[in-house]
């Protein structure tokens, strides 16, 4: 890890840390995330991070927003303005390092409810929402594929959420939510066919680790409870659609 991804590391470290000192719940999304859950540190999934997410409860938002300048960011004020009850966007005051903030729940192309889970790991969110934050993407890339993959192989899928990826949520989430379903079966079918490949980088062992993961999850979807506009958006199905669009936020 080269110097500059080094310093990256140490400053998710440091504002999680600071923010705590003010008992403020601040928890890491996004790639830098999901490679703090890379315990076998496989060098498949080492990539540099250009900037950081995070997410923070609503109910924190004012204690947030005096803790950022303490810390050495400025907000981006426009941005912010219009959207802070939902997400902010700060700027290191010395490096530039640009910080995207979720506050109360994550939401792109589909929304997945936070609030009161950040205290399920003491670094990043828990392991099922960050599976469903990467899941949820309609134009997966390459990388975003990757880090499917990464969470899947180092982490189990169950009960619970220590080092696990927590079917009951994903269950609850999906089945009251058609359209992250949707996304998330989707999702799946890229890791599916990724792992198929030949030399997708991992040895026939750990791909077949990762399949029956997925598999798990698919099982999960299968018996999970879904109710009446459930079934009937079901019906529907991608003739009307299922997500929303994401902007690309600008300076």
């Amino acid at each position: 890890m080269d110097t500059n991804q080094f310093d990256i590391v140490q400053e998710m470290s440091r504002l999680i840390d600071s923010a705590a000192a003010k008992n403020i719940q601040l928890r890491a999304i996004g790639g830098l995330a999901v490679q703090v859950h890379n315990r076998r540190n496989h060098p498949l999934f080492v990539r540099e991070f250009a900037d950081l997410d995070f997410v923070v409860a609503s109910r924190q938002r004012r204690e947030f927003e005096s803790f950022m300048p303490e810390a050495g960011y400025s907000p981006h004020k426009q941005f912010n303005v219009l959207n802070g009850e939902q997400r902010q966007i700060y700027y290191h005051n010395t490096t530039d390092l640009k910080i995207d903030v979720f506050v109360g729940n994550f939401e792109m192309c589909h929304k997945i409810p936070l609030e009161n889970r950040l205290s399920a790991d003491p670094v990043t969110i828990p392991l099922a929402e960050l599976f469903l934050s990467k899941a949820q993407i309609v134009e997966l890339n390459r990388k975003d594929v990757m880090d499917l993959i990464s969470l899947l192989l180092n982490n189990e899928t169950g009960a619970g959420d220590r080092n696990t990826i927590n079917l009951e949520i994903l269950a609850q989430l999906c089945g009251a939510d058609w359209g992250l379903y949707k996304t998330t079966s989707i999702s799946l079918q890229h890791v599916e066919d990724e792992m198929k490949k030949e030399d997708a980088g991992l040895s026939k062992e750990d791909r077949d680790l990762v399949l029956g993961r997925v598999n798990a999850i698919r099982k999960t979807f299968e018996d999970m409870p879904k109710p009446l506009p459930w079934q009937i958006r079901d019906r529907v199905g991608t003739r009307v659609k299922w997500y929303i669009e994401v902007e690309e936020v600008r300076r």
